[in-house]
């Protein structure tokens, strides 16, 4: 049934006749305007999937990866001590929700500053922490973006550590995933913060606001976000059988939506690997129910599994006949290096 409702839609726009709609699987969300989302395999660096991967969007709450990332770096370098002190100026008191709360002249340590972050997401913290390394949130913007560069995070520009809204401030779906990769891969020892489900600061316990911790198998971190422009967006990584995969998701319409994406992601690629070893062939938008991406033949196909799934669809047509998916070759999507 699924392949005649492609088959149809694929010939509909050959012959630019109209076709009845037809239901979505819930958790796509391909429809909506602001989505991006990429989905890759750490060991292979393969893209499993992927729609919009390298346009322009506000990664909201997901800035304070990066913001992570430079102070797992100092520490590292020995520059910072856990137990060191983090004091707030007005500046960083007065940032807007989510925020602890600690008021000018106050200090937290390095430590809670880290678990602040990466469960409460507190923004106030976030200016904090940049202004302990750099002396300025403007100067440790600048340093965010440097490394950013270093990474190959090369459609991304940060202006704050907290990533609250600013019309400059931008990134993509690859580089969050890019530099979710680079956190997990250069350090390890400290990853483990993001699967924390809860931080208890003077005696509040506040959640992660990451809800699929716990709840989806083998899913470990790492970071939730939302603004009014960015909508609701996620990089999230799992293990299952000893294979790393990492889902971004931004521009969803709501959280649920968002963690149902995340989750249909995460669980179709897992199932694609596991095909795979048993002589299958599936791709991740084919097991969502999502028709080739690059339905007009126009456009190059780059990201693994959907050339596929044209030849397919293709061929189908030609010879009106339920087609055999090829066998998958191996190599990794065109643009993919």
């Amino acid at each position: 049934m699924r392949l005649h409702l492609i088959v149809a839609f694929v010939v509909s726009i050959l012959v630019g006749a109209p076709i009845a709609p037809q239901p979505a699987t819930a958790a796509s969300l391909v429809s909506v305007p602001k989505y991006a989302a990429i989905l890759v395999d750490v060991d292979s660096g393969e893209v499993l999937y992927a729609r919009n991967p390298d346009e322009a969007r506000h990664p909201a709450s997901i800035t304070k990866v990066m913001t992570l990332y430079l102070t797992f770096d100092a520490l590292e370098r020995k520059e910072l001590n856990m137990s060191d002190k983090v004091y707030f100026s007005a500046n960083a008191a007065a940032q807007p929700p989510s925020k602890l709360g600690v008021p000018r002249g106050g200090w937290i340590t390095v430590e809670q500053a880290v678990r602040a972050l990466t469960t409460k997401s507190a923004n106030d913290v976030a200016v904090a922490l940049a202004e302990r390394l750099d002396g300025s949130e403007v100067v440790f913007a600048r340093a965010m973006t440097e490394k950013a560069k270093a990474l190959g995070m090369n459609s991304s520009a940060f202006f704050n550590a907290s990533g609250l809204p600013n019309a400059a401030h931008h990134t993509t779906a690859r580089d969050l995933a890019t530099l979710s990769k680079a956190l997990i891969r250069d350090f390890p020892q400290y990853y483990p913060y993001f699967s924390e489900q809860q931080f208890n600061f003077q005696g509040t316990v506040m959640p992660n606001h990451n809800k699929l911790l716990g709840k989806f198998v083998g899913l470990d971190g790492i970071k939730t976000g939302y603004t009014n422009a960015s909508g609701f967006t996620l990089a999230a990584s799992a293990v299952r059988d000893g294979r790393r995969l990492i889902a971004v998701v931004l521009g969803a319409p709501t959280s649920a939506a968002r963690n149902n994406n995340i989750e249909a992601l995460l669980a179709s690629g897992f199932d694609v690997l596991k095909k795979r070893r048993q002589g299958e062939h599936l791709t991740v938008a084919m097991s969502m129910n999502e028709v080739p991406q690059m339905l007009d033949f126009q456009q190059a196909v780059t990201e693994q599994g959907s050339s596929d799934d044209v030849s397919v669809w293709r061929s189908a047509i030609r010879s009106d006949q339920t087609p055999t998916p090829p066998a998958h070759s191996g190599k990794k999507s065109g643009t993919d290096k």
